[in-house]
């Protein structure tokens, strides 16, 4: 499904572990890292897509985290030129998201990768709250920004943290 304007309707997934770490996952067979994020189907609410996404690449149902709250409306990017499908229709020009904060509340073991036919990930680790916006692909920066800084006050209050150091497991 893609809008009038060339963009295909999307969730993005925040997932906070302890010490306020976020998720960062490795996609299979690539450099790339990012977080969580999958298609929103004709039939479903951006919650439901959420759920159906966290538990096709994370393996977590919903009893295994707390949702925080979600950004207030669509968040866009554009794909690169080089990765626009021209010859394809509806043309899609990039995704437009609603970004899900979530805590996970089970134990860090029921993070499972491979509860589906095609992963998405191959690799996981947790980091600190900023450090996806400078290491996602360019192009989603942007959004990973707009989304980390609307919702930061969900976790905290007074004000978010300004740096920290990448923490490695798995």
């Amino acid at each position: 499904m893609i809008d009038p304007d060339g963009f295909r309707p999307n969730v993005g997934i925040i997932i906070i572990g302890e010490d306020d770490r976020l998720f960062w996952g490795r996609r299979v067979s690539r450099d790339g890292w990012q977080f969580p994020q999958g298609g929103i189907r004709t039939d479903e609410t951006p919650e439901e897509a959420m759920l159906r996404e966290l538990g096709e690449e994370v393996g977590l149902a919903s009893h295994h985290v707390e949702v925080l709250g979600s950004t207030r409306g669509w968040l866009r990017y554009k794909l690169p030129d080089r990765l626009v499908r021209r010859r394809e229709r509806p043309l899609c020009l990039g995704q437009k998201q609603v970004w899900f904060l979530l805590r996970l509340v089970a134990e860090e073991g029921s993070l499972r990768l491979d509860t589906h036919g095609q992963p998405e990930f191959d690799q996981w680790r947790w980091v600190d709250y900023w450090y996806p916006v400078n290491h996602v692909v360019h192009f989603k920066r942007r959004v990973y920004r707009e989304a980390l800084q609307e919702l930061a006050h969900l976790i905290f209050p007074d004000a978010a943290p300004v740096s920290g150091s990448l923490q490695s497991r798995r």
